[in-house]
This record gives C-alpha cells, sequence and structure tokens, in this order.
C-alpha cells in the first residue's frame, strides 16, 4: 500500500516575484528534504538549497535538517539580509543626531 502524502506549501520571495507552491511529501520527511523536493531550486537557480535559512509561519527553524513537516505548514525559504538591522539603526541615529547639531548650531 502506498504511503500517505501530507500537503504542504513551500515559499520565497524574491526582490522581483513571489512564488508559492504546493508540495506534497511522505510524513517522515524533514524541511530542508521538502524545500528540495519542491520545484523552488527550479524557479530560482540562485537559491543554495542545502544552506539557505528556513522557516514556518514566519518563525525560523533552527534545525530545518531534522525538523519533520506537518500537514498544512507553509515552509518559507529567507533571503539573506544585505545590511546588519543594529548597524542600520546606529546609522540612521548619528545621521539625525548630526542634523539636530547643525539646526541648533543655526
Amino acid at each position: 500500500m502506498p504511503e500517505p502524502m501530507i500537503e504542504i506549501e513551500v515559499v520565497y520571495a524574491a526582490v522581483d516575484r513571489q512564488v508559492l507552491l504546493s508540495v506534497a511529501v511522505p510524513p517522515d520527511t524533514t524541511i530542508r528534504e521538502a524545500v528540495k523536493c519542491s520545484a523552488m531550486g527550479v524557479q530560482f537557480p540562485e537559491l543554495d538549497l542545502d544552506s539557505c535559512p528556513l522557516g514556518i509561519f514566519g518563525k525560523a527553524v533552527a534545525k530545518p535538517e531534522v525538523q519533520l513537516v506537518r500537514a498544512g505548514d507553509r515552509i518559507e525559504i529567507y533571503r539573506p539580509l544585505l545590511a546588519d538591522p543594529k548597524e542600520v539603526r546606529r546609522l540612521r541615529a548619528a545621521k539625525a543626531a548630526q542634523a539636530r547639531a547643525r539646526t541648533s548650531e543655526s
């Protein structure tokens, strides 16, 4: 008897487009394996599906090579950050402080 499959979704948002794929996988599939089984690598060949960060419904998964999928999961493939958010906030605050200093001198 064939093994029952469960339905999940795999989603990725590039800068210019978003793709959501429905995938049927066996219940003993890890999150990383499910992403590799999806056609996301064909849609976005630049993705490194072996090491990219993954999440489920907006929450990062620490060990996608170990955690198993559950029916209805939406696995999200995350893009690397272009800039460190803390550094961006620090630079913005420094720029605002300079602007305030200039206006107080006038």
